[in-house]
């Protein structure tokens, strides 16, 4: 008899680390941690202690769940760049769910997803039409409700349910959904003169 898939989902795209384990539809372990910073240095740690606390280890996993944003910058790329590595070690599939398609995935009712972004604005995404970045304003004038993320701990349970449920031929790559460019940008002044002390 085939056991049922094993999938990671994890998420850092906010103030938060979170991981979940799921079997089959079976959510084993779901946790998160509040963090405005770190997520690089902790992310590894959970993802070991959610594995081992279900006696499972990483060559166990059959897929992985990464979510892809819309959110923080550099929370994303931790993540991503951590869920292609693991696919890429363990010669597994990662998929890339975004926060958009969880929000989706726990509310069935008609509902406008709206995940916040800098200066008061909201990302959000029309049923049928792309993501866009949305004034206070332009978000709450829609007709349909606003609907934010999932606490951390259930959004890494919806990756992993979805990552879970998604056919072959519909996985998404796991590559950051941003929806404006970076706040930085790089310095405009000249750079200084190299003095070449030989000339």
């Amino acid at each position: 008899m085939v056991s049922e898939p094993l999938v990671l989902g994890f998420d850092t795209s906010a103030a938060h680390c979170a991981a979940a384990l799921l079997r089959g539809n079976v959510i084993l372990s779901s946790v998160a941690e509040d963090m405005g910073r770190g997520q690089a240095e902790r992310l590894f740690p959970l993802l070991e202690e959610v594995l081992g606390d279900n006696g499972a280890n990483w060559s166990d996993l059959d897929r992985i769940g990464v979510g892809i944003g819309p959110g923080n910058f550099t929370g994303i790329r931790i993540s991503v760049s951590a869920a292609r590595g693991l696919a890429l070690s363990l010669g597994i599939q990662a998929v890339g769910v975004s926060t958009f398609d969880a929000i989706a995935k726990d509310h069935a009712f008609p509902h406008l997803p709206a995940i916040p972004a800098p200066r008061d604005q909201f990302y959000i995404r029309h049923q049928g039409q792309a993501p866009v970045l949305a004034t206070r304003e332009a978000a709450t004038s829609a007709a349909a409700p606003l609907i934010g993320p999932p606490q951390p701990a259930r959004l890494a349970a919806l990756i992993a349910l979805i990552s879970s449920q998604t056919p072959q031929d519909g996985i998404a790559a796991a590559a950051p959904l941003y929806i404006k460019p970076a706040d930085a940008a790089p310095a405009r002044d000249q750079p200084p003169k190299i003095l070449d002390n030989d000339a």
